[in-house]
């Protein structure tokens, strides 16, 4: 196995590649009593349109968040879930635009637990009677993120951006959209998706590198499946399809989120660079400690609940920030103002200093969660980098840099407001 010693965070990070393609990152833990596993595929809510051995596939939305759902149902009836959780474990899973993640925590029987992980996650049950029923439940759950404000105005915020990336489209898919998928259907998907080659284990906690190899390898095909190549249509303008959308909700106060959309990821330690550059000049910008944010939480524009964050998914970047506000649009406008200044004066170097060292310190303190650690190496070997690179990349972020992502991707004609406001 390659290892790799990173002695400023004191971690040591060990990765392999078997045979059958899977990549596989351990950081192993010494005299830990907890146990992280992260079992994750490439394929996500937008990989819908994708070409594999030369054939072009095209699949309704909602089928990766779908198949998450029908995994833990096993050929012997029993549910992977139980099963892990009466063995002590704290399993769930989760799909995103980007990825679907299988994963578990636990402190005892950890190589039992892990096997199970991997053998159900590689063995695919589904009948039609079941997905049937699925559709039943997943169409409910859909109905339910109609009705929920911060559902809504996030891909009303998407929309606003993306003319045709399947980003756009919500993970789950639609009622009807889910009523077109079969057992057939999944089985395909999970043939060409849950290939090893197209996947990633990361495990963290007290354990020998090479044992997990070993197990990896005992309960894992040997096939080396061709990796399918996502189709996400054709390039983006930088420009948003629209630049503002109002609907009205079940809401005691106006929401809002200003969104902008950022070339799209080129993969590999450039993309980390990009994000965390992007990452840290919003801290400047609008974080909690930030002339703008300061100035209209005193005013009353802003209160607690404003936050911002850069989302790296399925070949998109794009920038979010957002909250509560009684005047949105004034928010916007200070917004702005604030960009044109920060634009003509750059940041403080001081400011930059010190964000510097916060952002330094938020990185420290989530290598403590292990589900962060896991599902930040499992990104990262998806975008091509290695996710405990991020200190060193920091370090390397320049103050010009930042002035620069604020001129060249937040000028107004680049940002779109999805606002929420209260049922009149």
């Amino acid at each position: 196995m390659q290892i790799i010693d990173y002695p400023q965070i004191g971690e040591k990070l060990y990765s392999a590649v078997l045979p059958n393609g899977l990549e596989i990152r351990v950081v192993p833990k010494k005299d830990f009593a907890t146990y992280y596993a992260a079992f994750a595929t490439n394929y996500g809510g937008a990989h819908r349109r994708f070409s594999v051995d030369g054939r072009e596939l095209d699949t309704p939305a909602g089928v990766a968040h779908f198949l998450e759902h029908k995994m833990f149902d096993m050929p012997n009836g029993d549910n992977a879930l139980t099963v892990l959780t009466e063995n002590g474990a704290d399993p769930n899973a989760f799909t995103s635009s980007g990825m679907t993640c299988y994963y578990f925590q636990c402190t005892d029987k950890f190589e039992e637990n892990l096997r199970m992980l991997l053998h159900f996650v590689s063995t695919p049950w589904f009948t039609e009677e079941t997905v049937k029923k699925e559709q039943g439940i997943i169409g409910q759950e859909i109905r339910m993120g109609e009705d929920n404000p911060g559902i809504a105005i996030y891909y009303n915020l998407l929309e606003l951006l993306y003319e045709h990336h399947p980003i756009r489209d919500r993970v789950a898919g639609t009622v009807e959209s889910i009523s077109e998928i079969t057992a057939q259907t999944l089985y395909d998907c999970h043939k060409v998706f849950y290939a090893p080659s197209n996947m990633v284990l990361c495990v963290e906690g007290d354990v020998e590198p090479e044992d997990i190899v070993r197990i990896a390898s005992e309960e894992l095909s040997e096939e080396l499946a061709p990796v399918p190549k996502a189709n996400f249509g054709e390039a983006e303008s930088l420009l948003p399809v629209s630049n503002l959308r109002r609907v009205q909700m079940e809401v005691s106060a106006p929401q809002f989120l200003i969104g902008a959309k950022l070339p799209s990821s080129r993969g590999g330690v450039e993309s980390m660079r990009e994000r965390i550059t992007a990452t840290l000049a919003l801290r400047m910008l609008c974080g909690s400690s930030s002339t703008f944010y300061t100035r209209l939480y005193a005013e009353g524009l802003l209160n607690p609940s404003f936050d911002y964050e850069v989302d790296l998914s399925a070949d998109t970047v794009t920038v979010i920030l957002g909250g509560e506000s009684k005047n949105p649009d004034k928010v916007l406008e200070e917004f702005n103002k604030e960009v044109k200044r920060i634009v003509a004066e750059g940041f403080d170097p001081g400011l930059f200093m010190r964000s510097k060292r916060a952002s330094h310190g938020a990185r420290l303190r989530g290598l403590e969660d292990f589900e962060n650690v896991c599902v930040s190496l499992a990104s990262g070997v998806f975008e091509g980098y290695c996710a405990l690179d991020s200190f060193d990349i920091l370090e390397a972020v320049e103050l010009e840099d930042c002035r620069l992502f604020v001129q060249n991707n937040l000028s107004p004609e680049r940002l779109a407001m999805s606002v929420i406001e209260p049922r009149k």
